[in-house]
Order: structure tokens, then C-alpha cells, then sequence
């Protein structure tokens, strides 16, 4: 049995994709998450770039990748990996003595061990369900603390909350609960809990403009659309909150969900954020690789919905949140252009046969740390996620052919010239050096070495 210290993935736990995987492959994911927990720290090296593993293998393991590509997904990353270390002597008593204590050692990433023991402790007496519901949903100052800290560092800890959540795994809901608690704040609390309390009072029926409108905006405003700038330390602390945050918050506050709207506005933000493929023809598709993460963490709310421990209303609150995190990172990368003829025109290096699922088989053995496969994963929940709303103005991306262009735009991004993603989509100096579309692909070794992630 799954506890907060032993992770057990079965042969029908396979996510959101509901694949079929073998039991062989079950023992081989449940057996490589147990090594990284017991092995690794949350973060790949004192750089603060991440340890990708978990999401990675269950993103292998739930597309229907082999045992051999998830072992050697594994064998690739784990020798770059931080080694996790030992607690201190008296943090985690004094965090079970006190929670308010934990403001000591928020942010710090030294304590990522006491803050890993405390919530396997708390996740074991307690259950995955109560510790979110009381650490992250309570909607007082502590939770709302730790809430600001999961959307920190380009969503890592979301990310990983999601994949806690979707699998059902005690121990990787206290992972993401401890890496939660080791990032900073980045001054995120200066937009997400001050655009929910300056939300102006909307129409009567609760709606707010449709999801892909509010890039329009940004794009249209003079102060959004050039805030942010390459020689910026942090793009959003020193870019969009520095030269832009009344106008930000003005725009944020309009994003508003409510319970009953949750499913479609649900599949809207996450269509929305996936619409982005086409940034810059004619260059080569690459894609921003913050945004890219955004999507990555888009499965998260179809995931939350489905949670029934997990109030209406807090569900709402976590997409109006995500919303608010996508337009915002979309503002601190300079606003690049969503092209859906970009996308029409656009043709494949390589065609690849079958449905996006099908497509995505081809990064199992991509040699980088995850990402690639992520985004392959949701983009073919995306994809099914939005099927039942083509109908509606929002639904830009329409058809199952204009889909499957879209995941060749996925593999083709990684597997193409150059680099492997842009930093800053919307500014002209990232795209100087990035090849046409016509030039030919990167090489193998290339690839496996070019990818140390963050």
C-alpha cells in the first residue's frame, strides 16, 4: 500500500491517459520513484534548477513507454542529480511543535529535508487529502503563503502537486508539499493575492472576456508589451512588477471563474495556453521555455476537478490563479504573437502517423529531462479536453488535423536546429541565430547533451 514514504504504482494507474502498461513497467516506475525519493534532493544542483525525475518517469510510464526508455530516463538524469541530505537536529520538532515556526525556513532550500519528513509525518496521520485542503486551501495567511510559493519557479511545485495528484501517490504529495515550502515568494504575492482583492465587481452573470483575449490585450498595451527586458534578473519581479503592475493587476483582476464554469473554462485556459506553438514563423518552432512550462502544468486543473475532497470553490480559485500565472509569464516574456495561421501553414519535418498520443511515443527516448514528453503528454489532453467545445468562439484550434500539427510542432521544436527552447519569445535578440524552417535536424548526441534543465 502507497503511504507517505513508499510510493506503489500499479498496472492500472496510469493517469489521465488511462493507458495500458504492464506490470513490469509498474514495478520498474514504482522501484525508480522509491531511489529518487530516498537518493535525491527537489532541486538538481545548487543552481536551483530542478530535479525533473518524478515527472518524468510517470510522464514516460503514463504515455506507454517502455521499461527500457523509463530506466534509461533514469540512468541519464540521476548522475546530475543533487544528493539529498540528512535534517537538522531540531527543525522538524519545532515545526510539529508550531507551524508558525516554518517562517524561519521558508524559502531556504537547506531545509527541504525537515520540510519532507514533516509532511510524510503529517500526510501519514492525516491523508494527502487533509494536508492540501489545510496547508495550501485554507484561505488563511499561511495557506495563502504557501499557495504563492506552489505558482513560484516557473510552476515546479504545481507541477508536481499535479502528477501527485493524478497518481494518487502519498509520498509524492509530501515531495511537492516540501518543495513548495523551499522557494521563495519571486513577489508573486504582489499580483496573485492582490489582483483577487482588487477584482473589480464583473457582469451579472459572473463572466469575465474570453481567455485568449487577455494576450490580445497585453499585446495591445504599451507599458505590458515592453516591461520586460533580456537583461532583467527576474523578469517578473524586476519587469512586470517594476514597470507594469497597476496595469497587470487592472487586467488580472477581469479574470474571474466560477464553480459552475469550471469544466469549460477549464479546457479554455488550457487551450489558450497551447495556442502559443507558432511564435515566430518563418524561424524554426521553438517555444519559450517558461511558457513551455505553463503548459506542461495545464494537465494540474483537470486534475484538481477531479478531486471531490477538494471544495467548488477552491477549484475555481486554482484555475483563476493558473489563468492569472499564464497571462502573467506570458507579459514577462516580452508578449510574443500567437499565430494560427503559423500553425495552419505550418508543415512537418518528419510525418508522424496516428492520433497525438500516437505522435508522442517518438520522444520516449528523447534524451533531455522531461520536458519534451511532458508537453507531448498535455498537449494530447489538451486536445481531448477541448474535443466537446469546437463550437464554441474560443476554440481557435479546431479539428483533429489541426491538433495533430500541433504535436508535430511539439517533437519538431526539440528535435530540430539550435537550441532546444527560446528564453524571451517575444523580444527580436532571442530569434538572431535561430534557423529556418528548412534546415535540418539536430543529431542525437546533440540533443542528449544539450538539455541540463532548470
Amino acid at each position: 500500500m502507497a503511504h507517505a514514504s513508499k510510493f506503489l504504482i500499479t498496472g492500472n494507474n496510469t493517469g489521465l491517459w488511462n493507458v495500458e502498461q504492464s506490470e513490469e513497467a509498474a514495478e520498474k516506475v514504482t522501484e525508480l520513484l522509491q531511489l529518487d525519493l530516498k537518493n535525491h534532493h527537489v532541486f538538481l544542483n545548487d543552481d536551483g534548477f530542478h530535479n525533473h525525475l518524478p515527472q518524468h518517469l510517470l510522464a514516460l510510464y503514463g504515455t506507454g513507454a517502455s521499461v527500457a526508455n523509463i530506466q534509461k530516463a533514469y540512468d541519464h538524469r540521476h548522475p546530475l542529480t543533487r544528493p539529498s541530505k540528512p535534517r537538522h537536529c531540531n527543525v522538524l520538532f519545532e515545526l510539529e511543535r508550531d507551524w508558525n515556526n516554518a517562517r524561519n525556513y521558508l524559502g531556504k532550500d537547506e531545509y527541504y529535508p525537515d520540510f519532507l519528513s514533516y509532511f510524510q509525518r503529517t500526510v501519514d496521520a492525516r491523508g494527502y487529502e487533509w494536508t492540501v485542503n489545510e496547508f495550501l486551501l485554507k484561505q488563511d495567511a499561511a495557506a495563502d503563503d504557501l499557495l504563492v510559493r506552489l505558482h513560484a519557479g516557473a510552476l515546479h511545485p504545481l507541477t508536481q502537486l499535479t502528477y501527485a495528484l493524478e497518481w494518487q501517490q502519498p509520498a509524492m504529495v509530501a515531495e511537492a508539499m516540501a518543495q513548495t515550502c523551499v522557494h521563495g515568494i519571486e513577489g508573486l504575492d504582489r499580483i496573485l493575492l492582490e489582483a483577487e482583492r482588487s477584482r473589480p465587481c464583473l457582469s451579472l452573470d459572473g463572466s469575465s472576456p474570453p481567455f485568449l483575449a487577455f494576450f490580445d490585450r497585453c499585446r495591445a498595451d504599451a507599458q505590458l508589451s515592453s516591461c520586460a527586458r533580456l537583461d532583467d534578473g527576474d523578469e517578473i519581479a524586476d519587469g512586470v512588477l517594476a514597470r507594469a503592475k497597476e496595469p497587470m493587476l487592472a487586467l488580472l483582476g477581469r479574470i474571474r471563474v466560477t464553480p459552475e464554469q469550471l469544466e469549460e473554462k477549464t479546457a479554455e485556459m488550457f487551450h489558450a495556453i497551447v495556442s502559443g506553438a507558432a511564435i515566430r514563423p518563418p524561424h524554426h518552432v521553438e517555444y519559450d521555455y517558461f511558457l513551455m512550462h505553463h503548459i506542461n502544468a495545464g494537465p494540474f486543473d483537470p486534475t484538481v476537478n477531479r478531486q471531490p475532497w477538494i471544495p467548488d470553490a477552491a477549484k475555481a480559485r486554482l484555475l483563476e490563479w493558473k489563468m492569472r500565472m499564464d497571462v502573467v509569464q506570458y507579459v514577462a516574456r516580452g508578449c510574443p504573437s500567437f499565430s494560427l495561421d503559423g500553425i495552419l501553414r505550418y508543415e512537418a519535418e518528419i510525418r508522424l502517423e496516428g492520433s497525438p498520443r500516437d505522435m508522442s511515443k517518438v520522444l520516449h527516448d528523447f534524451g533531455d529531462d522531461g520536458h519534451a514528453i511532458e508537453q507531448a503528454r498535455a498537449t494530447a489532453l489538451c486536445h481531448e479536453l477541448t474535443r466537446s467545445y469546437e463550437d464554441r468562439p474560443w476554440a481557435v484550434l479546431r479539428g483533429d488535423e489541426t491538433w495533430r500539427t500541433v504535436q508535430h510542432m511539439v517533437v519538431d521544436a526539440v528535435q530540430g536546429p539550435g537550441r532546444l527552447y527560446v528564453r524571451g519569445a517575444g523580444m527580436e535578440e532571442v530569434w538572431k541565430g535561430v534557423p529556418l524552417q528548412s534546415e535540418p535536424e539536430l543529431g542525437d548526441e546533440f540533443l542528449r547533451a544539450s538539455m541540463f534543465g532548470q
